[in-house]
C-alpha cells in the first residue's frame, strides 16, 4: 500500500485526508493518506522517508512551504520560481531516485477564481500576508493579468522581499500593516482566522469607501472554518465573499494527478463531501 500525508503546524484543521482518501477509494487505488504535525527539526527526517520509500508523497502546508526546499533534490520550474513547495514526490532521473518539490497552489488559486466566474484581469488586488501561499497567489495573479497588487504584512520586510520579483509584472507595492488602498479584491493570506477570536487589524470605519461595495470580493485562503471573522465582516459591509475551499480542492486535484496520474473529478459529490466540515462555499454563484 502506498502512503501519502500532509505535514504542517497546526495540522488538525486539515481536510486533505478526507478528500484524498475519498478520491483514492473512488479510483480503487491501494493507498492511504494521513496528516502529521511537525516541527522544523522534523523536516529532514520526513523527507528522508520519501527518499527511502517509506512515504510515497507529501503535501506541505503552513509554515513549511519554504523550509522544506533545502532538503529536496530538485524543484519544478513553478516551485523554483515561487520558492514555495506544497507537493513532494519521488522520480527516477538517470536511474537515480530524486525527491522533487512541486507547486499546485498556483493552479489551485487560479482555478478557484475561475470556478466562481470571477474575472481578475485589470483589477486591483490587496493581499494581507507575505508568507506561505502568497508567492503562489502572486504568480497566479500575474497569469490572470491583474492590473496592480498591494501587499501588507505584519513584518514589512517579508512583503518588501517580494517586490523585486513582481514589481514590474504586477506593479507590486508594499504598505504598512493596517493601511488599506483602493482595491477590487482583498485577500487574507495570513493564518489569522484559524481561531474563532482572530480578527484582521484593519480600520474599516476610517476607510469606509475602500471596504464597501457589492463589486468588491473578500477572499480568505482559510477554508476551515468556512466563514472567518474576515469574511463575516466582508458580508456585513455588503461585499461578495469566498473562502479557500475551492482553492484547496483544486490544488489537491493537481497533486493527486502528479502522484497517481489520474485527474479526479470535482463535482457536486466532491463539494458535498466537505459540507458540514466548513460553512458555505461562497456567496457568489458557483458552477456547482
Amino acid at each position: 500500500m502506498k502512503k501519502y500525508l500532509v505535514i504542517g503546524n497546526p495540522i488538525e484543521h486539515s481536510l486533505s485526508p478526507k478528500l484524498h482518501n475519498y478520491w483514492i477509494k473512488k479510483n480503487n487505488l491501494d493507498a492511504a493518506y494521513d496528516k502529521k504535525r511537525l516541527n522544523e527539526s522534523d523536516i529532514k527526517g520526513i523527507i528522508d522517508e520519501v527518499k527511502n520509500g517509506k512515504i510515497d508523497g507529501i503535501n506541505v502546508t503552513v509554515p513549511f512551504k519554504k523550509s522544506v526546499i533545502p532538503f529536496l533534490d530538485k524543484l519544478t520550474p513553478l516551485a523554483n520560481e515561487t520558492r514555495s513547495v506544497n507537493t513532494i514526490y519521488k522520480e527516477k532521473e538517470n536511474a537515480i531516485d530524486v525527491v522533487v518539490g512541486d507547486n499546485t497552489d498556483v493552479g489551485g488559486f487560479k482555478q478557484s477564481l475561475e470556478y466562481i466566474n470571477y474575472k481578475v484581469k485589470n483589477k486591483k488586488i490587496f493581499i494581507l500576508g507575505a508568507g506561505g501561499v502568497v508567492p503562489s497567489i502572486l504568480k497566479a495573479l500575474e497569469k490572470l493579468e491583474a492590473a496592480k497588487v498591494y501587499i501588507s504584512n505584519r513584518t514589512k520586510k517579508k512583503a518588501k522581499d517580494l517586490e523585486s520579483y513582481y514589481k514590474i509584472s504586477l506593479g507590486l507595492e508594499t504598505l504598512d500593516w493596517g493601511q488599506s488602498p483602493d482595491f477590487d479584491i482583498i485577500i487574507n493570506a495570513t493564518s489569522l482566522g484559524l481561531k474563532n477570536n482572530d480578527k484582521i487589524e484593519l480600520d474599516y470605519n476610517k476607510h469606509k469607501p475602500k471596504f464597501f461595495g457589492k463589486k468588491k470580493l473578500f477572499y480568505d485562503v482559510i477554508y476551515n472554518p468556512g466563514k472567518t471573522n474576515f469574511l463575516l465582516k466582508g458580508e456585513e459591509l455588503g461585499n461578495e465573499t469566498t473562502n479557500g475551499k475551492m482553492m484547496f480542492i483544486c490544488q489537491a486535484q493537481l497533486a493527486f494527478k502528479i502522484w497517481h496520474d489520474i485527474l479526479p473529478k470535482i463535482d457536486n459529490e466532491t463539494i458535498k463531501l466537505l459540507e458540514g466540515q466548513t460553512t458555505s462555499l461562497t456567496s457568489i454563484g458557483s458552477k456547482f
